[in-house]
């Protein structure tokens, strides 16, 4: 009698964590953008003779609409202006919305660009959309990509880690390169 009972104490139990799981799997996101508090809508980093800046120009966006996120990179050396080299742009903005656990990539064309920073004036590029999928990625992912490529943000928690990406080289070859880092989070809300 007690295995008997012992067995429909644990099909009870199984049954309740079935209709748990099943909800949530439903729902879509196992936590909300309310769960997470933002930190820092702006961040500066400097290295060498370089600034780089990250800004979010707010804490929290409308669903569905665009995000004004930029990025600046600042020359404070003793020169009048330098050369760096880069991709097609020297600025990154990958990001994670943390509700999904999403991983938004930063693709970049590659060729091989020159900009001449003057000092103390920031070179500035606002965010325009990222990410990147393949047709073996889950549907979820892929909608949600989608939108973000356009710019068209869905609710979430977002933490961007940007990063500026360049060298710079000397009258005799010498190069010095630089991957300077900064994170500024994030919200969308309906």
């Amino acid at each position: 009698m007690k295995v008997r009972n012992g067995f429909s104490l644990l099909s009870v139990i199984l049954l309740l964590a079935a209709c748990g799981t099943a909800e949530n799997a439903a729902s879509g996101d196992s936590s909300s953008a309310d769960e997470f508090t933002v930190k820092a809508t702006e961040a500066e980093t400097t290295e060498g003779d370089f600034i780089y800046r990250l800004v979010s120009e707010k804490e929290e966006y409308p669903s569905g609409g665009p995000v004004e996120i930029y990025a600046e990179l600042e020359y404070i050396g003793e020169e009048a202006g330098i050369d760096i080299f880069h991709a097609g742009s020297a600025f990154f903005f990958p990001m994670e919305e943390k509700t999904r656990g999403f991983q938004l990539d930063y693709p970049m064309n590659e060729p091989l660009l020159m900009t001449t920073l003057t000092k103390d004036e920031p070179l500035r590029e606002k965010y325009s959309g990222s990410g990147g999928y393949s047709e073996q990625d889950d549907a979820a992912y892929i909608e949600f990509t989608k939108q973000v490529m356009n710019n068209q943000f869905p609710e979430g928690y977002y933490v961007v880690n940007g990063f500026a990406d360049f060298y710079t080289e000397t009258p005799t070859g010498d190069k010095t390169e630089y991957q300077i880092r900064a994170e500024i989070d994030f919200k969308v809300v309906d």
